[in-house]
């Protein structure tokens, strides 16, 4: 059976990643993905062939590797974080039915919610949503309705892709839609570069982030009613008794 790996490389640097994600990239005769994250694994293992794309590109480098697949090679396509959240592994399988002898395995990775919450501290100690700010893909209507949803639910919330240069501004929409249920003073926090050169972060109010601009490779937590800063840390208690 001929084989195509979906592989999550976490952030991107070589520590986050699984020894299964490891041992795959290396077995691999080609490893494709975004021009971003093939530069981050060309990194640790220089050796192996390449071909990327740009973004916005997914359908061409899915519909790639399953074609060179088919042909015979063993390939990775590698993504950020999770290769199951906002990553390409729902894509190769809607793909894959045109490519009946090509086995899929899907290699998971440390996704943004997890490995920016550590650095964090403990954002997401009880229940949280994960969003996309994203418009490309989902209508903002819907997204503005999840927003409010998870906000009345006073979910703890990540946020995945909170600006761009042409989505300056929804990071900004995002606080104010939620501030209809949340305080002005409720604890948020975000890490910029997780896990890579020039990793940040700040623990902030959530009037104060409504303001703060951010870039595409910031991951943005908000707190619920009973997240509070501990030691210069986000912490969401999980609401032991006696504690």
């Amino acid at each position: 059976m001929k084989k195509l790996s979906v592989v999550g490389i976490g952030p991107g640097n070589e520590m986050f990643s699984s020894i299964e994600a490891r041992e795959t990239l290396e077995g691999s005769d080609l490893i494709i993905g975004y021009k971003k994250y093939v530069e981050l694994v060309e990194e640790y293992l220089p050796d192996k062939e390449y071909l990327f794309t740009g973004m916005t590109k997914e359908v061409d480098r899915c519909r790639m590797a399953l074609e060179k697949a088919s042909e015979g090679q063993t390939v990775s396509v590698v993504c950020s974080g999770d290769a199951g959240v906002y990553g390409m592994a729902g894509l190769v399988y809607e793909l894959s039915a045109d490519y009946p002898d090509v086995e899929i395995h899907i290699v998971p990775g440390i996704s943004a919610v997890l490995s920016g919450s550590a650095v964090l501290g403990a954002p997401i100690g009880h229940d949280f949503a994960v969003i996309s700010l994203s418009d490309l893909l989902t209508p903002w209507e819907l997204i503005e309705r999840r927003l409010d949803l998870a906000g009345q639910g006073d979910f703890c919330i990540c946020l995945y892709n909170p600006s761009s240069h042409k989505r300056k501004g929804y990071l900004k929409k995002a606080c104010e839609i939620l501030l209809r249920h949340k305080g002005e003073d409720d604890i948020c926090g975000y890490v910029r570069n997780i896990g890579r050169e020039g990793e940040e972060y700040h623990i902030l109010t959530l009037k104060e982030l409504k303001d703060t601009e951010v870039d595409m490779f910031t991951t943005v937590f908000i707190g619920n009613s009973n997240t509070k800063v501990i030691n210069n840390k986000m912490v969401t208690p999980r609401g032991y008794k006696g504690v």
